[in-house]
């Protein structure tokens, strides 16, 4: 018995050297405390302005494989509290840097890195072009950068060419890569760049450098469509010249341009020299920035080509007359004039007859006379072989006219040049279209393709008609000196017109300003056409006024009438309501007091000046002074979040307001310790933490209120420290709005 006393004895005095030792409040529930540690260990970057941003600790306790929240109960420091703070584990960034967070709770230390940045705002794009390149461009042309504000501080600029992602919105016109763009093909296309959830872009032009490009035979410096050479022929040198616009000087671009020729085993080349190889025909085309070129090349064997100067079919005016020389290729690189000995023949001499020079020489040549209005094909011959042209005998005019001087089309589209008639001498008219050779001033605006008339960018120019060139050698008709112009005007293709979205309201004798009204054009481009739109009202409710400051749209009975507006290619329709004059609103309600995402309805009641009344509710076209407090869309005005607002609406210039409060509902309310365990006369501080619906939470210990329900067991202060009094068990409850917490305390 006395064995089992005094082992009694000394297990009673361990237990009271251990809690000598180890005081209550380091033991947890399940065991002693080993660890705390954060919910993720890795590094937290915050942007200044963002929402604070919650970090969770935790402690591993001896003994258990869970492990307990004690976000609430450590003591939390920032090392920079210019750069970060912290407050119960909510990070607020405050400006650029980096700073330690550390968390601490019963001597167990854990840290965290936070580092923090300005966020990036703007991103811009600046380049050297205005969006309009040419193929060929050089490559500083070419260069575009992407500049981003933010980052280190709110204003600096960074250049994030190399970080940014690229986009081209068409490949087969250009593409880009860290700011460098390749210029692959005529068109167009959207330049964007991404950076950091921000976007910039532009639209770009790619043009062809140059409209077209002739080839000329370097020697003679005449163009060339063909060519007829002979099989043993020295080299013939082509140049090939270009204009990038009619008054632009040419440019000789032969040792640039990549030369192909259809057949190598006919005729090869090599930067515009031809090197003839074998009989036949072949293609020899030159290419340059994406313009192209070609002439047939007709290689014959010697002695069996006849040439003719000038070659193709020709027109001449009663009384003109044409010298016509033929060459006969009678030995390897050269040729002789051969047009006295040649047999010349027209196969009409009632339109124009041919006599050839009696005495051969290098001058002479065979004259062809018109003799009446009709067609007749000139032929010569020399031993076996022939050329032949038809000629066009015209009557003589005075005049020339054209049955359209103005021409209006849009951008890209093509239009029909006009017939163009010459006066004979006996008053009527003849049309000679096919004879007129148009040109433009500017081809970007307009230009002449395959025998239409084409629209270029938008703008106007002077098309001019004159009759085709001839080499009449003698008394050349005066009507080759006249002209014909058309004034073409290219205007931008209209998409679509873009006015208000809702219904106009006029006021019974009162004037008011016409809609705005926007153009999509083709390119993408928008332009403002309200004060260039043609408007005009159906029915007699409603009438277009021309005042002194402009045109204006007023109101003359009740009804409805539709505005329409004709711009360009499209037309928008607009409905219009007349009205009596409103004299009055009334708002209800005119306060509002809301819990975040909650949503109340308005109603707007509007007094006419004969006393009737109406529902204007919809019609208020309500503005939130602060968007994001609170939203309104037609009627309803949704909470988005905390703070105050002011709704302004309008009708018939009669302003009204609301006012409107925001706050966040309370969800739920927490306390860090549920249950207490103390010595007589010993204290312990509880945090207690609300959590909003918006997601926040917020300490509110010091506002909670009080009370125990056994003050001589355990008393509580208005900070929440609990103290206990004597033994026994009591529950000390905190309340705070419309929620509550309990501590149960047992005071041994």
């Amino acid at each position: 018995m006395t064995v089992y006393r005094k082992m009694t004895k000394m297990i009673l005095i361990m237990i009271l050297l251990t809690f000598a030792v180890f005081p209550v409040n380091v033991f947890a529930a399940t065991g002693d405390l080993n660890s705390i540690e954060f919910d993720s260990s890795a590094k937290v970057e915050l942007t200044v302005g963002q929402t604070p941003k919650q970090l969770k600790v935790y402690a591993s306790l001896e003994g258990s494989s869970s492990k307990r929240d004690i976000t609430a109960a450590a003591i939390w420091t920032s090392s920079n509290t210019n750069v970060v703070k912290v407050a119960n584990g909510l990070l607020t960034a405050v400006s650029t840097g980096t700073a330690m967070i550390t968390a601490t709770y019963n001597n167990a230390i854990a840290t965290l890195e936070v580092s923090v940045t300005h966020p990036f705002k703007e991103l811009t794009l600046e380049r050297s072009s205005d969006g309009n390149y040419k193929l060929g461009d050089s490559e500083e042309t070419l260069r575009v950068k992407a500049k981003a504000v933010g980052g280190e501080s709110a204003t600096s600029v960074k250049d994030v060419s190399a970080d940014a992602d690229w986009t081209s919105s068409n490949p087969n016109v250009l593409t880009i890569e860290d700011g460098k763009i390749t210029l692959v093909g005529e068109g167009k296309s959207t330049v964007t760049a991404k950076y950091k959830g921000l976007t910039a872009t532009f639209k770009a032009v790619v043009q062809l450098p140059y409209s077209a490009i002739v080839l000329k035979d370097k020697a003679k410096d005449t163009a060339v469509k063909e060519m007829e050479l002979l099989v043993g022929d020295s080299p013939v040198q082509l140049s090939a010249v270009t204009k990038a616009t009619e008054s632009s000087p040419e440019k000789d671009i032969a040792a640039d341009a990549q030369w192909t020729t259809s057949n190598e085993s006919i005729a090869k080349v090599e930067a515009g020299k031809i090197t003839i190889v074998g009989t036949g025909k072949a293609v020899i085309t030159a290419s340059y920035l994406g313009v192209s070129k070609s002439v047939d090349i007709y290689v014959r064997t010697p002695y069996e080509a006849l040439l003719l100067n000038p070659e193709g079919d020709q027109t001449l005016f009663l009384g003109e007359s044409l010298k016509v020389k033929s060459f006969v290729r009678d030995a390897v690189n050269s040729s002789q004039n051969q047009s006295a000995r040649t047999v010349w023949s027209s196969d009409n001499q009632l339109a124009a007859t041919v006599t050839a020079d009696s005495v051969a020489s290098e001058d002479a040549a065979a004259t062809v006379t018109a003799k009446a209005v009709g067609t007749t094909v000139i032929k010569g011959e020399y031993l076996g072989v022939s050329k032949s042209f038809k000629l066009t005998v015209l009557p003589s005019l005075t005049e020339l006219t054209a049955d359209k001087t103005e021409q209006e089309l849009f951008t890209a589209d093509s239009e029909s040049l006009p017939k163009v008639s010459g006066t004979k001498y006996d008053g009527t008219k003849l049309e000679i279209s096919d004879q007129i050779e148009w040109t433009s001033a500017d081809e970007g605006i307009a230009q002449i393709k395959d025998g239409k008339l084409v629209g270029g960018k938008a703008g106007t120019v002077t098309v001019t008609g004159k009759i085709k060139n001839s080499t009449a050698a003698a008394s050349p008709s005066a009507i080759r000196s006249k002209s014909v112009e058309l004034k073409v005007t290219v205007l931008n293709k209209v998409l679509v017109l873009i006015g208000p979205e809702d219904p106009q309201s006029l006021v019974i004798g009162e004037e008011a300003p016409l809609p705005g009204v926007k153009a999509v054009l083709e390119n993408g481009d928008e332009l403002d056409v309200t004060q260039t739109i043609k408007w005009e009202f159906s029915g007699s409710n409603a009438v277009i006024k021309q005042t002194a400051a402009g045109k204006t749209m007023k109101g003359l009975a009740k009804g409805s009438a539709t505005l329409k507006g004709t711009y360009s290619n499209k037309t928008i329709s607009i409905p219009v309501t007349i009205e009596q004059k409103v004299v009055k609103l009334l708002v209800e309600p005119s306060v509002l007091e809301m819990n975040v995402k909650a949503s109340k309805s308005i109603k707007v009641t509007g007094t006419f000046s004969n006393g009737k009344t109406a529902n204007f509710s919809g019609a208020m076209n309500w503005e939130s002074s602060n968007s994001a407090v609170a939203a309104v869309k037609g009627t309803s005005v949704k909470a988005v979040g905390e703070g105050t607002a002011t709704l302004t609406g309008s009708y018939q210039g009669i302003t009204a307001t609301v006012k409107i409060t925001v706050v966040p509902k309370l969800t739920k309310l927490t306390v860090s310790e549920t249950r207490l365990k103390l010595a007589p006369g010993a204290s312990q501080g509880v945090v207690v933490t609300a959590l909003y619906d918006t997601g926040k939470t917020a300490t509110v210990t010091g506002s909670t209120v009080w009370t125990s329900s056994r003050p001589s067991v355990a008393k509580v202060s208005a900070s929440g420290i609990i103290t206990a009094v004597g033994k026994g068990t009591t529950s000390i409850k905190g309340k705070y709005n419309n929620k509550t917490v309990t501590v149960s305390v047992t005071v041994k």
